[in-house]
């Protein structure tokens, strides 16, 4: 069974639509909720999966 590429590039797009919403989820509450350390810490991962996303949607975009 062979697997199509739309059907590939479908789910590369889900996941980056749930790496960017949890990297907005994740600094909403990195400001909200921490302090200190732990504030920089979980922003920084959160923009990291952010570009991530951004990056994996560019990808399907341009493909």
């Amino acid at each position: 069974m062979r697997v199509s590429p739309g059907f590939i590039q479908m789910w590369i797009s889900f996941i980056a639509m749930g790496l960017m919403i949890a990297a907005a989820l994740l600094i909403m509450l990195s400001r909200c909720k921490l302090k200190g350390i732990f504030r920089f810490a979980l922003s920084f991962f959160s923009y990291f999966i952010f570009i991530i996303g951004g990056l994996l949607m560019l990808l399907v975009m341009i493909t």
